[in-house]
């Protein structure tokens, strides 16, 4: 059963933005990736007899995790950090796949200084899966992932690696799920790191109109939130995968009211506003797409909106062509890089 949940992932190429299936890229997949790195990615996953899995406190499980270190990493040298979150049915192995050579390119080219990435694996499972696809790195009744996240793996980069002790040198980015989490997090954690890159990123989780329609496109002078869950609702269709409001929402938070609940209570522009975000405290990066299938445009703009609002400057960049894809995400990639450089500290 596994094996047909995999084939639909890489198939629908939309909610999973492209992750190939983990059995497609064989034992020695870390060492192949490397070969085509200046840098080199380090494996703390399980591979045949060997496990060098972080292990996790908050989840009570070992997890995977992958870090990046730049070309001539030397422990003598303290470096920045960007930590990487996955979107939903995918795990850390998206970033090795789509990701990691970007960033390496970006660094030998001279486009960023040299930084360290991190990748760990946020999906409920510990496997990438188009069922219970999203944690949104939250704690809730699926694991407590936001401690996960802000203790454990924290904990494991600074224990481990040679990181700037700056919270200048500390951002989060992620795309889709992972752009909302990073947001959420972001705001919530400001006192540890400076920068957020919400790529493809739902901000806004309780979008709708006046009339409660979700998939309606953000207007200033007809929206609101949404106040009752609607399980079957389809939130978007890619391809041949359809997803839907009980998809997203029940394994984390439940199928009543609670649903709502947990929505505001990880809710990007409702978290904004929550924890008082004012102007200056953070750097801000959002891609999207136009032509985004699960709406994410409308979300992003509420959220743009209300931050405008409240007097806080952020980048946003709109693809035209965007839809919620992988080439879409690599497309906003150069922008975020050129945005982020100039404050990733040298």
């Amino acid at each position: 059963m596994d094996g047909l949940i995999w084939l639909a992932s890489f198939w629908v190429d939309g909610v999973g933005l492209g992750q190939a299936p983990s059995w497609t890229l064989g034992f020695h997949q870390i060492e192949r990736v490397n070969r085509h790195l200046k840098g080199r990615l380090i494996s703390h996953t399980r591979r045949g007899f060997h496990d060098h899995r972080i292990w996790s406190d908050s989840l009570g499980q070992k997890r995977d995790l992958l870090v990046y270190l730049p070309p001539g990493y030397t422990p003598e040298k303290k470096y920045p950090l960007a930590i990487f979150l996955h979107g939903a049915a995918q795990d850390e192995q998206y970033f090795m796949q789509g990701i990691v050579k970007s960033f390496d390119d970006a660094i030998c080219s001279g486009k960023i200084p040299p930084v360290i990435v991190a990748a760990p694996d946020g999906s409920i499972h510990g496997r990438a899966t188009l069922r219970d696809v999203a944690s949104f790195w939250t704690d809730s009744k699926a694991g407590c992932f936001e401690q996960y996240l802000m203790n454990d793996v924290w904990g494991f980069l600074h224990r481990n690696y040679s990181l700037d002790s700056k919270r200048e040198s500390f951002a989060l980015m992620g795309v889709s799920m992972g752009g909302s989490a990073a947001m959420t997090l972001g705001i919530k954690h400001r006192d540890r790191l400076a920068t957020v890159i919400s790529i493809m990123p739902l901000l806004n989780l309780r979008h709708v109109d006046d009339t409660g329609r979700y998939k309606a496109p953000f207007d200033p002078n007809n929206h609101g939130l949404r106040v009752k869950p609607k399980l079957h609702e389809a939130l978007g269709r890619r391809k041949l995968f359809t997803l839907r409001f009980s998809e997203l929402f029940v394994p984390i938070f439940g199928r009543g009211e609670e649903a709502v609940e947990g929505m505001s209570r990880i809710n990007p522009m409702e978290v904004m506003i929550r924890e008082d975000l004012r102007p200056g405290e953070l750097n801000l990066f959002i891609g999207y797409g136009a032509h985004d299938e699960f709406n994410v445009a409308a979300q992003a703009e509420s959220f743009i909106y209300h931050a405008e609002q409240r007097g806080i400057e952020l980048t946003a960049v709109r693809d035209p062509r965007g839809r919620h894809d992988q080439t879409s995400g690599l497309r906003l990639f150069p922008s975020a890089i050129r945005w982020a450089a100039p404050l990733i500290p040298k």
